[in-house]
């Protein structure tokens, strides 16, 4: 287990060197969307008003207020992945995006996407959004407040870490390894048991 600390954009390079059980903290600007931004993106093919080559992007519908024309944080929380596991092809491939931070894991199309474009999702404990909230400093950037709040967002993240490397760019993936411990465990216990 090897400790990085990143700032985006990042590079192919940045995530190549990572594997799975490494730590990661990021330092700069991350982007938070969710369910409807990817929908506008993939499925009614509007592009994002903004470049995401290089990007971490968290999964998240964060909680906000409106102040003086712009966005104040109230709670900003993670939300689990796995629903959006089939826009990670096309955030990596078309728009260049480097790492998915999210709870609970995606897929195999996920992780096959990492592999081909030098991607990976870090993995952030549920139930910390209290924390991240407290990491992320501000909202700098919102687009496509229609769909509040699963909007665009661009926060600026200080010491956004350590987050876990739960799959990489080399196909490795945390909760393929969970599950296959688990399966193994399962099967010395029904063998003990006498239950085929």
């Amino acid at each position: 287990m090897a400790e990085y600390r990143l700032t985006p954009p990042l590079s192919e390079a940045d995530v190549r060197q990572l594997r799975v059980g490494d730590l990661v903290t990021l330092e700069g600007h991350i982007f938070g969307l969710r369910d409807a931004t990817l929908i506008k993106m993939f499925d009614r093919g509007v592009p994002p008003p903004v470049n995401l080559n290089g990007a971490v992007c968290l999964h998240t519908a964060p909680n906000v207020r409106k102040v003086n024309g712009g966005y104040e944080k109230v709670c900003i929380g993670t939300t689990t992945s796995s629903r959006m596991d089939r826009f990670t092809p096309g955030l990596m491939g078309q728009y260049g995006v480097r790492a998915i931070i999210g709870k609970g894991g995606m897929k195999e199309a996920s992780l096959e996407a990492m592999r081909k474009y030098g991607g990976c999702y870090l993995a952030i404990v549920g139930g910390a959004a209290a924390w991240e909230t407290e990491r992320i400093a501000v909202i700098e950037g919102v687009w496509w407040e229609d769909l509040m709040p699963e909007c665009l967002w661009k926060f600026r993240v200080v010491e956004f870490g350590p987050l876990i490397v739960a799959m990489d760019s080399h196909g490795q993936s945390l909760y393929a390894a969970v599950q296959e411990r688990a399966r193994e465990n399962l099967a010395r216990v029904l063998d003990r048991l006498n239950i085929a």
